[in-house]
């Protein structure tokens, strides 16, 4: 292992996707996860995989060996499809399990942890959820367990996914679900690792959220979840608005933004409790 803690941070999505985000003005996937790890584990290093480039290289197993951990962001893929790009994601993932080496993700990760480990996804049959997750609710299990230290038990937070976990996978804890997604957050064990995931993005703020609106303007209309574009315009304005002004009690009122959402903290908890719970371990005793 590495002297400094060192990261592999897998960004699956393609050069076009990339810069639908970079057109926006919003941060790539991989990049904030990078940025989230550096705030929250000061000196860390790490290496963004774009392992959807024409040409991506393969993470051999001695390079997936000098890795501290594994932190998955979101992607545009789609895991049960029989897709080159999907294949590289599911081999690092299986090889990250076996070599017992710590998992964190969001959205597509929770997917990819649970089919990998041999459960189940599918196309929501209520389309896409989208923006503010609200209601999500920790389980018996996700009140003791410790990703979910500092959590609420009733909370919001950032979502953007058309699929969802359907069965779990044997050796995975359910940890928080709400009436869109059952599986909200869970932790998987597998092999000789541990995935912990949240089908929600703790890297996201509400810039990042608005952003990300922006870029899926054409569906999310087609969607029915704006009338049209001034529609979208006006509520990334008021997204932007609490993001630079957390006290517009009005807007955080109109659009139920709590705590939950502008506070970092809050926000951030589940990665921050990876990063305590399963990394620094592995540092004090590499």
């Amino acid at each position: 292992m590495a002297q400094r803690p060192r990261f592999l941070i897998p960004d699956g999505y393609s050069p076009e996707s990339r810069q639908q985000f970079i057109d926006v003005g919003m941060g790539l996937a991989g990049q904030l996860y990078a940025d989230l790890l550096v705030k929250r584990l000061p000196g860390a290093e790490y290496e963004i995989w774009y392992s959807s480039d024409p040409g991506a290289r393969t993470i051999s197993d001695e390079e997936l060996s000098g890795y501290t951990g594994v932190i998955w962001p979101g992607c545009n893929l789609t895991i049960y499809h029989d897709d080159p790009r999907v294949h590289r994601h599911i081999d690092v993932a299986r090889r990250a399990y076996e070599a017992g080496i710590p998992q964190f993700g969001s959205c597509w990760a929770i997917q990819l942890a649970n089919y990998v480990a041999g459960g189940e996804v599918t196309p929501h049959p209520k389309g896409r959820e989208m923006g503010i997750a609200t209601k999500i609710r920790l389980t018996e299990a996700g009140r003791r367990h410790p990703m979910c230290e500092g959590k609420p038990e009733v909370y919001s937070h950032f979502v953007s996914h058309d699929d969802q976990v359907t069965r779990l996978a044997d050796g995975a804890i359910l940890l928080a679900g709400n009436d869109w997604s059952a599986v909200q957050a869970c932790e998987v064990r597998h092999l000789n690792g541990v995935f912990w995931a949240t089908q929600y993005h703790p890297e996201y703020n509400l810039h990042e959220m608005a952003r990300l609106i922006l870029a899926r303007e054409p569906k999310l209309i087609q969607q029915g979840m704006f009338r049209d574009h001034d529609d979208v315009l006006a509520y990334v304005e008021r997204l932007e608005m609490v993001h630079q002004n957390p006290g517009l009690r009005y807007i955080r009122w109109q659009l139920k933004i709590d705590d939950d959402i502008v506070l970092d903290d809050l926000r951030e908890c589940e990665f921050v409790n990876w990063i305590k719970h399963c990394i620094l371990p592995r540092i004090t005793t590499g």
